[in-house]
């Protein structure tokens, strides 16, 4: 029989590599290596991706005491800090995390905590000045008038955020290397989106207007624009074209999916309905406003009205190199999607190279 002491090959392995495997644990199991001999008791502090989730063992006070914890056991720099749970109340000890955070040069920050209660982001978030990334959820964003910026920031995601409409402005435009910009669950926001290396956009909510004034490098747009009693009203007064103002700026774009509530504004001018059903969009938009790069259409939502199958047309014949586009009609609309049908195969012609989709939940 073999007594030849067993070899701990995991133990001995190189430290880059244990830190692969720890960082990909659920960081409370990472944690728990502690246990597993006095060579792995602080193993785990080493891991630069700190990501706290619901954890059915964690409830509110032994959640706040185990990520404190943590936070002061750890050594070496912290990439991401992450905390997506419910388990968890409002309380003090999150401004001191974040504290540390700014402390510690982290590159990513994401929140997302209860849905009873709303975080007051604490001022000493503007002072992470290495971060990459920043998604905030449910909370309120306050920027001190001291902020110049976040340098290096890369990704923004705002998804039902209290903030003014000027503090987003101020942010997105003082973000000079902001590539992506989701922003969701706003209401009634009028924005100038300044933003020179913004590539991917996303917005959804109910949005007043939304004019990309510099974004040439725009290449993917989502928009779900939902209306309002308020919001009709400002289309009903507006004499702009909420399309040509959206689009202006986005001379680059690839792809483009949208609920098509985003082009009522071109509905609601004083031209006539006659005109604006023939040639609204030629007589409106420059004569560059041609889509040279746009790959790839999504329409949902679609009710079959005149503006917005003249809308659907538009793109057809000022997209050269489109190809596919998608509409789903509203399930409204089971009346008028033989009509939508018939104006789409006609479509075609003007825009032989694409493939056009109607599809039906």
């Amino acid at each position: 029989m073999d007594d030849a002491p067993k070899l701990d090959l995991i133990s001995n392995l190189p430290l880059s590599i244990i830190e692969s495997i720890l960082v990909r644990l659920p960081i409370r199991e990472a944690v728990r290596t502690s246990i597993l001999s006095s060579k792995w008791r602080y193993r785990w502090s080493g891991i630069t991706d700190l990501v706290f989730e619901d954890d059915l063992f964690l409830l509110n006070d032994k959640l706040k005491k185990f990520i404190t914890q943590v936070l002061l056991l750890h050594a070496g720099p912290i990439h991401k800090f992450q905390i997506t749970t419910s388990n968890l109340r409002i309380c003090p000890d999150i401004d001191q995390w974040i504290l540390f955070l700014s402390r510690n040069d982290v590159k990513e920050i994401l929140l997302e905590l209860g849905e009873c209660e709303w975080f007051t982001v604490p001022s000493c978030l503007f002072s992470c000045q290495k971060l990459t990334r920043l998604e905030l959820v449910r909370c309120e964003l306050h920027p001190p008038p001291t902020f110049k910026g976040f340098l290096h920031l890369k990704i923004l995601n705002l998804h039902q955020v209290s903030i003014t409409c000027e503090a987003i402005q101020s942010l997105v435009s003082s973000c000079p290397l902001l590539e992506c910009l989701s922003l969701s669950y706003f209401d009634s926001l009028a924005l100038n989106i300044s933003a020179p290396n913004l590539k991917y956009l996303v917005l959804e909510g109910e949005f007043k207007e939304i004019c990309l004034e510099n974004t040439p490098g725009l290449v993917s747009v989502t928009v779900a624009m939902y209306m309002s009693d308020d919001v009709v009203e400002h289309f009903e007064q507006s004499s702009s074209c909420n399309f040509i103002k959206f689009f202006g700026g986005a001379p680059h774009l690839e792809r483009l999916i949208g609920h098509i509530y985003f082009t009522k504004g071109s509905s609601n001018t004083s031209v006539s309905p006659e005109v604006l059903d023939l040639d609204f969009w030629e007589n409106e938009c420059p004569l560059d406003c041609a889509f040279k790069c746009l790959k790839t259409v999504k329409m949902t939502d679609i009710s079959g009205l005149p503006h917005e199958m003249r809308f659907i047309k538009f793109l057809l014949e000022n997209s050269p190199i489109l190809e596919i586009m998608s509409i789903t009609p509203s399930v409204y609309a089971i009346e008028g999607r033989m009509h939508m049908v018939t104006e789409l195969l006609e479509f075609r012609r003007v825009s032989p190279q694409a493939k056009i989709k109607f599809v039906l939940d």
